[in-house]
């Protein structure tokens, strides 16, 4: 049996990941973490079959309860010591949530690697966002030029979104693409050509009506190849990738970004 703490009980992701929790034979959903929530049970606050409670932190849930696995579905303003925290208690985690940057994975895989525990890491964990990470990294090794737009809500805080910066980092291990005019000889602010993300031009754009939508545009000469994940209004396709993560984040030690790296066995790891 595998014992869960999620983190993030109680938000807009929770729901069918909980259900698939509550409903599968390997786990169990021992531990919650949510501010609002703390105190309660489970089942008072999220409606769950579990038996356990909901803790004000991470740290005070790896204290009361007994947790294999970290689920980590939280904000990019806390999830840096929500993970660290598990990690250094030697407890493995998934990270469903944005706002790691490259430089905190490599030192986050030095730590797992100490502690002996793994993480998988994705910026979203729907199948089809996986497929789009694995189609763009297959075209960017015989395209030369690719620029990424990234969409969310109007209110999200953090950009590029996890699962654009994700991208962006994955392809710079492939190559880097030439820009037509060099950022320096621009006429104009440098700004409007976008953030530098692992070598590619990421854009954020962060209007109401968008969840997370994530498009890659390779550009050659008389032709273009259009890439794009739309998330819907419902978290119910991060629930099958969570619980994959969730079952095989002890299998090996360190970090791996991205759902791909579960369902591709040659994909690199990291």
């Amino acid at each position: 049996m595998i014992n869960v703490c999620f983190a993030g009980v109680t938000g807009w992701t929770a729901g069918p990941i909980l259900t698939a929790l509550d409903e599968a034979d390997d786990l169990a959903l021992t531990a919650g973490v949510s501010r609002t929530a703390a105190g309660r049970s489970l089942t008072e606050a999220v409606g769950s079959a579990s038996t356990g409670m909901v803790y004000a932190s991470v740290a005070e849930a790896l204290d009361a309860a007994a947790v294999d696995v970290l689920v980590d579905y939280t904000s990019a303003a806390i999830v840096k010591d929500n993970v660290w925290t598990a990690v250094r208690a030697g407890v493995n985690v998934v990270v469903g949530s944005s706002g790691l940057t490259a430089d905190d994975y490599a030192e986050l895989d030095r730590m797992a690697r100490d502690n002996n525990v793994g993480v998988i890491a994705a910026g979203n964990f729907s199948v089809m966002a996986a497929m789009l990470r694995r189609a763009a990294t297959m075209a960017a090794e015989h395209l030369g030029h690719w620029e990424i737009i990234d969409y969310a809500s109007a209110t999200k805080p953090d950009v590029p979104s996890g699962t654009a910066r994700e991208l962006a980092e994955t392809l710079g291990t492939v190559g880097t693409p030439e820009p037509g005019v060099p950022l320096t000889e621009l006429h104009g602010p440098a700004e409007a050509r976008g953030a530098d993300v692992a070598g590619s031009r990421v854009h954020s754009v962060r209007l109401p009506s968008f969840v997370v939508s994530t498009e890659i545009v390779f550009g050659g000469s008389g032709e273009r190849l259009i890439m794009r994940h739309d998330a819907g209004s419902d978290p119910t396709p991060y629930a099958a990738g969570t619980i994959l993560a969730v079952r095989h984040v002890g299998g090996q030690a360190g970090v791996r970004r991205g759902l791909d790296s579960l369902l591709f066995a040659d994909e690199p790891q990291q």
